[in-house]
């Protein structure tokens, strides 16, 4: 289940070439992977790279900007894994 207003952002660009401009430089893309049976809340952002783990829990507002493990509780601004199912 997907809550309203949440986004997911699957690029980043790349911008380490200080002689370049960044727009010049590209992006790069890894990907998002949103396991089965999770519940992700109203509001949160997820970054590319991540995989979230089947049947976790992504309370709303949250950022999330790395991997969530299996059956994870995660409901604060700072992606720490709260609990287990």
């Amino acid at each position: 289940m997907i809550g309203p207003r949440v986004s997911l952002f699957a690029e980043n660009h790349n911008f380490s070439n200080e002689d370049t401009t960044i727009k010049a430089q590209g992006v790069s893309n890894k990907g998002i992977v949103i396991e089965d049976d999770c519940w992700i809340g109203s509001g949160v952002i997820i970054l590319d790279g991540v995989r979230i783990g089947s049947g976790s829990v992504i309370g709303a507002g949250t950022l999330v900007n790395k991997d969530i493990p299996k059956n994870s509780v995660v409901y604060d601004k700072r992606n720490r894994t709260i609990k287990d199912r």
